[in-house]
């Protein structure tokens, strides 16, 4: 039980995160977790000290707060995740039913609901691009994408929040969603490529401006 535990609350501290509710530099508190969570201090303190050995926390002194990227590690995450979601828009090409061809393209539709709602639209960003990666059929791609998705929660904004970057954001998913549909694995790489591209420059331009 005690492992389920750790587990759960180290999956529950993991989709705060990603959800934004624990922001890059906020500082966390295992007796507030445990009551937020609703679980024992004990499996809290483990998924922390967890966490930090991820270098998803670091330390400020006694306390533990969520890390936040420095450029570099912006540009290597970047570049990493550029090539596997590359690699997964070609698969899915290859391998994706039809089915999840037509989530896809009912995704983008949906999330036209969130422009001028950047965190909700974030929200839908990560469920679209987590749809192409199961999309891929292949497991060890996914699990690889999940640690990289885990590092991006720790980037302090969304591009998505970038003045008309939400509308133009869709109109590159719905590329990779057609180039997919067409089986043309080259086509869904290069549409996911500058896709992630045009995120990457965006956040570059918003970065730049708080200098």
């Amino acid at each position: 039980m005690a492992q389920i535990a750790q587990k759960d609350a180290h999956a529950l501290i993991l989709d705060a995160i990603d959800r934004g509710d624990f922001r890059p530099g906020d500082r966390l508190v295992e007796s507030e977790l445990a009551d937020r969570f609703g679980v024992s201090r004990t499996p809290v303190r483990e998924a922390l000290q967890r966490l930090e050995t991820q270098s998803v926390l670091v330390r400020d002194g006694r306390s533990l707060i969520v890390a936040t990227l420095s450029h570099d590690q912006m540009a290597e995450l970047y570049a990493v995740r550029t090539e596997l979601e590359a690699l997964a828009a070609r698969l899915a090409a290859q391998h994706a039913a039809r089915e999840e061809i037509r989530v896809l393209h009912r995704m983008v539709e949906e999330d036209r609901a969130f422009l001028g709602d950047a965190r909700a639209l974030s929200r839908a960003n990560r469920r679209f691009h987590g749809q192409i990666h199961l999309a891929s059929h292949n497991r060890y791609l996914v699990q690889q994408l999940g640690m990289v998705h885990r590092s991006m929660a720790l980037m302090a904004t969304t591009s998505l929040a970038a003045e008309g970057r939400g509308e133009t954001a869709l109109a590159e998913h719905l590329a990779i969603v057609e180039a997919i549909e067409a089986r043309d694995g080259d086509a869904a790489a290069n549409a996911l490529r500058q896709h992630l591209s045009e995120a990457f420059e965006t956040r570059l331009r918003e970065e730049a401006l708080k200098i």
